[in-house]
């Protein structure tokens, strides 16, 4: 009898941008799918491999790990590199102990067929301006969308949280009873900026870091 395991998941077009991760089989909760690979190379390496396609430089496929290295998975990577960011993911990314491996795990049950997401939390240096919030736009279309692939500060955020909230509540206060019982919009596209990737996934210099656990990292 074979002992071959079925894998998690397939690749495929994604009707929110370019290629995309989808679940193969109904995934539970807390389920390993898939490990980010690809060459580990130095910080000083990527700045510089970067940018690897001199019309796309904000598209690169680098996922920087706590030991210092950056994996990139345009160089031998796998299928990992393929899932999209939102910024209401059905999965997060987890360094091993050692800080030298990451994994993609289920955060909820995963139905068969769905798409498979993370949040990407892309950390740059330096001061996030509007201009550079704008190169790593986000469209996933939730309502807790940030409105970018980078990671904020945590009282920007929060505060553009309530403020979203508040708006939707004055929302609900004014709408008609058709709107009332009108389905919610869900993604409108994936948090990957359309004009910035083709096909890839993630973006920014190797400047992501993975936490040991509910970590925001990069992947392409």
């Amino acid at each position: 009898m074979s002992t071959t395991k079925l894998p998690w998941h397939l690749v495929r077009r994604s009707p929110l941008h370019g290629n995309g991760v989808f679940a193969a089989r109904d995934i539970p909760a807390g389920t390993r799918i898939i490990e980010y690979t690809g060459a580990r190379i130095t910080p000083e390496q990527a700045d510089e491999r970067h940018p690897a396609n001199p019309d796309d430089p904000f598209h690169t496929f680098y996922f920087s790990l706590s030991s210092g290295k950056v994996i990139d998975g345009g160089d031998r990577g796998n299928d990992a590199r393929w899932i999209n960011h939102s910024c209401a993911p059905n999965c997060e990314t987890a360094e091993n102990p050692s800080g030298t491996r990451v994994y993609i795990t289920a955060l909820r049950n995963i139905d068969q067929g769905e798409e498979l997401f993370y949040d990407y939390g892309l950390v740059m240096e330096g001061k996030i301006t509007k201009k550079l919030r704008a190169q790593y736009l986000c469209l996933c279309g939730h309502d807790v969308c940030r409105g970018t692939m980078l990671a904020l500060p945590e009282k920007k955020a929060a505060a553009k949280k309530k403020a979203k909230a508040g708006k939707k509540t004055v929302a609900e206060a004014i709408s008609t009873p058709d709107e009332e019982t009108a389905t919610p919009r869900e993604k409108a596209s994936s948090g990957k900026k359309k004009d910035k990737k083709k096909d890839g996934k993630k973006k920014g210099k190797g400047k992501k870091k993975a936490d040991k656990k509910n970590d925001k990292l990069a992947q392409k």
